[in-house]
């Protein structure tokens, strides 16, 4: 954790499951265009890393080991992150998962695995941006960027309450984002395909090969393609944007 004097002409970001994947590339990016980082994850060494790479960039970086499950632990990181760095210009949602190894036809699936993915892929979004909604509004500014899935339009086999729980995300960046245009806050969110990630490397290469198969371009994401575009959500160029979802998938939306 770098600890400095709050300055309030500082653009300060917060990602959350930012220690892997997905969630570090989005990091690095947001550093690399001028942001100093709050970095949320369960993950406390990944977490120690990623600091040390924004820091090597120039910015400043407070890594907090939380459980984003745990409503009084993120409302605490939220304060420490406005303690140290300033208030929160910049909140992308990444934290969640897909049902992974208990993926299962939803008859199969039970009601505890369902509860914990609405929890953790929705939930988390609501509770987080709960935090960080107050002064984006004081402030008539702010960008908010949720992560969703392409689950959610596709419907993914054996992953029913996965893709409800990300369906619950992009109606919920609707409607915050209604309710905070007057406010100057925009609220979008990314819907990704397949991506190379530490979960992806995890399953079986006949999986990885028919997802490759079903993508008309051919290859996996990279965590990199999501975090060109929550860079450009989160920019001055898309001022004017608010309340989409942006399919990153390779295509597959077309199948």
């Amino acid at each position: 954790m770098v600890v400095a004097a709050p300055q309030t002409d500082r653009k300060v970001a917060v990602v959350t499951g930012a220690a892997n994947g997905i969630g570090r590339a989005i990091a690095l990016r947001l550093a690399r265009d001028g942001a100093d980082l709050g970095l949320f994850d369960i993950d406390g060494e990944g977490l120690a890393s990623l600091a040390a790479e924004v820091e090597l960039l120039g910015k400043s970086a407070v890594a907090i080991e939380t459980d984003m499950l745990d409503r009084s632990a993120m409302k605490a990181a939220f304060i420490s992150v406005a303690q140290v760095l300033g208030p929160v210009e910049i909140l992308v949602n990444n934290v969640g998962q897909s049902a992974r190894d208990k993926a299962a036809p939803f008859w199969d699936a039970g009601p505890d695995l369902a509860d914990f993915l609405v929890r953790i892929c929705l939930h988390t979004a609501m509770d987080a941006c709960r935090e960080a909604v107050p002064s984006m509004r004081n402030r008539k500014s702010g960008r908010i960027v949720n992560i969703a899935s392409d689950s959610a339009f596709i419907g993914s086999k054996s992953s029913a309450a996965y893709a409800a729980a990300k369906a619950g995300v992009i109606g919920f960046t609707r409607s915050l984002s209604r309710e905070l245009a007057e406010f100057g806050v925009t609220v979008n969110a990314i819907a990704p395909g397949y991506i190379r990630t530490r979960a992806m490397d995890l399953l079986p290469e006949t999986f990885v090969a028919k997802a490759i198969a079903e993508t008309p371009l051919h290859r996996l994401g990279e965590p990199e393609d999501i975090a060109h575009a929550v860079a450009f959500f989160a920019s001055e160029q898309a001022g004017f944007v608010t309340g989409q979802t942006l399919i990153v998938n390779g295509g597959r939306w077309m199948n």
